[in-house]
């Protein structure tokens, strides 16, 4: 069975609050992730610092056409994130583009995350949006798409963390989302799962996010969920 690792989500709206939890959450994570509410408040910055403490997953979910995309990763490699995440659904040639632009950063290039279907939506919500068929035939689809076209790895639910390695093997990294410690409130979410089934599942990364940086000690609960996955980061 793979390494499974935590990454922990410092979805804050300033630079202060989300540093003192990278200090906390440090000893215990292998990433820790810089989302669009931190990444649009402080810039460039908030990569800077946080990876002081953790290498930086900088999670984005760039969708646009391939010439914007590969722009736009040009532009976040000088903050030398460990990853950076592009919408799957935008198609092959966008992934390549992405992929092309990571790799002018050399052998130190982030890792190119295509997002298959975010965690939120059910099948009920994807049908709302023309996607028939449900969250796993739809993830599969875009994640064969993604891997193909160059794609490091893909961000999924935990719900199908197996079904993509039995598709794709063990060569992508699967960061998962959505996962809560048991008797951890779902929040908004849709397809959860806790860490233990994760690693047994095959996820590469798990990303938590509020049970850690909401709890009344976070240090406490990254520490119990990386205990959870087998240890230390």
């Amino acid at each position: 069975m793979r390494r499974c690792g935590l990454c922990v989500a410092l979805d804050a709206p300033d630079l202060v609050t989300a540093e003192a939890w990278a200090r906390a959450v440090a000893p215990h994570a292998g990433l820790l992730k810089v989302g669009l509410e931190l990444f649009l408040a402080e810039g460039g910055a908030a990569v800077r610092r946080i990876a002081a403490h953790r290498p930086v997953f900088l999670d984005l979910k760039l969708h646009d056409i391939p010439n914007t995309v590969a722009g736009a990763v040009r532009s976040v490699l000088p903050l030398r994130p460990a990853c950076v995440t592009i919408h799957a659904a935008g198609g092959a040639a966008m992934v390549a583009a992405a992929r092309r632009a990571a790799e002018e950063a050399g052998a130190d290039r982030p890792r190119i995350l295509g997002v298959t279907v975010l965690t939120s939506l059910d099948a009920a919500t994807l049908a709302e949006t023309g996607v028939a068929g449900g969250p796993v035939q739809q993830v599969l689809r875009l994640g064969r798409l993604a891997v193909a076209a160059g794609a490091d790895g893909l961000v999924c639910s935990p719900r199908e963390v197996a079904p993509l390695r039995a598709l794709l093997g063990e060569a992508p990294d699967l960061v998962v989302p959505g996962v809560r410690p048991a008797g951890s409130a779902a929040d908004d979410q849709a397809r959860t799962a806790t860490p233990e089934e994760m690693a047994e599942a095959g996820a590469t990364w798990v990303v938590v996010g509020r049970p850690v940086t909401r709890a009344a000690d976070p240090a406490a609960a990254a520490r119990a969920i990386a205990a959870a996955l087998g240890g230390a980061p």
